[in-house]
């Protein structure tokens, strides 16, 4: 006889002030503020995926970036610039609300990036709010799922640059 034991998920909540990259399934237990700084060149997010084949579920919390758009935006000539959840060179990731992703410099949700591709990516039951350029950004991505998402009032700090929604 074989009996399965329950995987705890790693909690997250509370403020992070360097990306939390994760490397294991993942769960909010509150909201979240994120204050990651601008340091390296490209996406500095505040979480990150870490690994193939991992969930992050957002239980119906909140994560809120530094800026309140048009204020604070990134420029489209900006090197560095901040995310609230970034899937690079990742397959078979999951980001499942209800939650929300809100405030952040560029995409409240990266999915893939130019020349690191992602797949089998599902985004499901997420809002994203009033980030500066869009809610959500894909580059090299397939085979993925983004179902039950809402993206509201984003690419109001866009300066310039060819945003929307998604």
């Amino acid at each position: 006889m074989v009996c399965g034991a329950r995987t705890q998920a790693r909690e997250i909540s509370g403020a992070i002030s360097t990306t939390l990259t994760i490397f294991e399934d993942s769960e909010l237990t509150g909201d979240v503020t994120c204050t990651v700084p601008l340091t390296m060149p490209g996406a500095n997010p505040c979480i990150s995926f870490g690994a193939d084949h991992l969930k992050l579920r957002l239980n119906g919390y909140t994560i809120t970036g530094p800026v309140t758009p048009p204020t604070g935006c990134s420029l489209p000539s900006d090197s560095m610039y901040g995310v609230g959840i970034a899937a690079i060179d990742r397959s078979d990731v999951k980001i499942e609300g209800p939650g929300t992703i809100q405030h952040f410099e560029r995409w409240g949700i990266l999915v893939g990036l130019t020349g690191h591709p992602s797949s089998q990516v599902t985004v499901k039951k997420v809002t994203a709010y009033h980030n500066c350029w869009s809610g959500m950004q894909t580059f090299s991505t397939s085979e993925s799922n983004f179902e039950e998402n809402v993206f509201a009032d984003d690419a109001g700090g866009s300066n310039g640059a060819s945003c929307g929604g998604t």
